[in-house]
């Protein structure tokens, strides 16, 4: 397999979540997209959301429904529960960042982490009640930056830090729901957030140095994962943060 090649079928486990509701927030794209598509293979009904109306993406979405979200919006999580009257599974995708210098001040940081770590927070507490009916199962997507530091992007690894610890709460807070609580941390991913990354040969080759695996991943390299946390398999894991990662955070 030469360098940047993924392997024939990446994601490709088989899971039926046939008559099951599953939310992607941040599902237009990226990471969020391949989840939502692995779960839509594996017969679910999915809903995804995205910062603009329907009518403003060219995408037709391939069967998955959309709704409009933002993180920042204190109403926009409340709102959106009221609209989902069941939930099985709930993947807390959506996220931003400011690259520097904004996150160095503290507008940009605030601004970061009040729709990173309390918009996922409202997000989950608007679903709380839907996931303790149906017995489901919660990820949220953190980051390998949530151990390390970032020094361009602040706010957005002490959030990604923050959601690793908020999983780990409610794990304990919900189990007695029957809720299962976790996380993915994903490493270095094709996706917009990335593109600049993948584009500038010094950075990415230093990202592929670390990376035992030797190759950038795909967003349906973390969809597999998703799709077994979610699943009956992982029935009795619950707080725990899987890394995705190629063995970045191993070297």
């Amino acid at each position: 397999m030469s360098e940047g090649d993924a392997p024939a079928g990446g994601g490709a486990a088989r899971f039926d979540f046939g008559g099951r509701v599953v939310l992607v927030t941040g599902g237009t794209s990226g990471i969020g997209r391949g989840i939502a598509d692995a779960f839509l293979g594996s017969g679910a009904h999915v809903i995804i959301t995205g910062t603009r109306a329907r009518e403003e993406y060219e995408d037709d979405f391939g069967g998955l429904e959309h709704r409009p979200f933002r993180l920042e919006d204190p109403q926009s999580a409340a709102d959106l529960a009221a609209s989902i009257p069941r939930l099985d599974v709930l993947v807390n995708n959506a996220g931003t960042m400011h690259r520097d210098p904004s996150e160095l001040e503290p507008a940009g940081f605030e601004a970061t982490i009040a729709a990173n770590l309390e918009g996922t927070f409202r997000v989950l507490h608007a679903f709380a009640a839907h996931l303790a009916v149906t017995g489901g199962s919660v990820i949220s997507i953190a980051s390998v930056t949530s151990y390390f530091g970032s020094p361009r992007v602040p706010a957005y690894s002490a959030s990604k830090g923050a959601i690793v610890q908020l999983t780990r709460s409610l794990a304990i807070a919900w189990a007695d729901k029957g809720v299962r609580v976790n996380a993915i941390a994903p490493g270095w991913i094709e996706s917009n957030l990335t593109a600049g990354h993948i584009a500038d040969p010094v950075r990415s080759r230093q990202i592929l140095d670390r990376t035992p695996m030797g190759r950038w991943g795909l967003p349906s390299d973390v969809a597999g994962p998703a799709l077994f946390l979610a699943s009956d398999a992982a029935r009795f894991v619950t707080g725990a943060v899987l890394n995705v990662d190629g063995g970045y955070t191993v070297v």
